[in-house]
């Protein structure tokens, strides 16, 4: 496995790259990167590694900087001394995130859930190109799989009420009240979904247009929504985001 490194902390790299070899020393750090800047630089320069293991505070900012300048197709595990960035963590390819000091077992069960999804993608790689040519002819995801137990059941689109996000954790809810969970980000759903039927409302939730069963004003000028079936947390659209909702709720 080719990995690399985004750690501003030497002696904190120097443990990560040691614990590694004690999983598996067949596994080959490409590179050990110290800032937002030089992370940017050497994926812009390098074909990507299997797997990056990249902390959030570096010193010229977040790492989450660097997806907003490359494309990293790969998955992250994030190591961290901050717990508050779990959600957004998973919205930028993470299958995990480790607080520091990073324990060995909790690193070997990150290696060990990335191996096993690796597998799982591998072997199913048919089922994959067979669902994602289920889409309609504008590229719009028609159906997800999902398991009930231990069973799989398809959920068309037009039968789901809203994804959220929740303890690490990504659930569709299907128009009865069913909620599913899935293995993909709020981040990768919202670009699967045709836009004019779902909204990404704020960080936690993308509704579809049915769901929504009331829009109410508040204090400085957010908006509140009442959906079915029912959530027991707010859902708010802040004022930033009030005006192009409207346009969406009226087109």
């Amino acid at each position: 496995m080719k990995v690399v490194i985004i750690e501003d902390e030497k002696p904190a790299a120097e443990k990560i790259q040691k614990s590694l070899q004690k999983i598996d020393e067949s596994i080959e750090v490409l590179a050990v990167l110290g800032s937002v800047k030089e992370s940017i630089q050497w994926i812009r320069a390098h074909e990507q590694p299997e797997l990056f293991l990249m902390d959030i505070a570096l010193t010229d900012g977040l790492s989450f900087k660097i997806f907003e300048q490359v494309k990293i197709n790969c998955p992250v595990i994030f190591t961290t001394a901050y717990d508050e960035y779990w959600q957004e963590g998973f919205e930028h390819n993470s299958i995990d995130y480790l607080l520091k000091p990073v324990k060995q077992e909790k690193l070997e069960a990150a290696i060990k859930k990335y191996e096993t999804l690796k597998q799982y993608f591998a072997s199913n790689f048919k089922n994959l190109l067979s669902w994602q040519q289920q889409s309609n002819g504008t590229g719009y995801k028609k159906r997800y799989l999902v398991k009930r137990g231990i069973d799989y059941i398809s959920i068309k689109t037009e039968e789901i009420a809203y994804f959220y996000a929740t303890h690490k954790l990504v659930c569709l809810v299907d128009n009865n009240g069913q909620k599913y969970i899935l293995d993909q980000s709020l981040s990768d759903i919202e670009k699967q979904l045709d836009p004019s039927i779902f909204y990404r409302v704020n960080r936690k939730y993308i509704i579809q247009m049915n769901a929504i069963k009331r829009i109410k004003s508040s204090p400085k000028s957010k908006l509140l929504l009442e959906v079915y079936p029912s959530v027991s947390d707010e859902i708010s659209i802040s004022p930033e985001n009030a005006a192009a909702f409207k346009d969406w709720m009226g087109h």
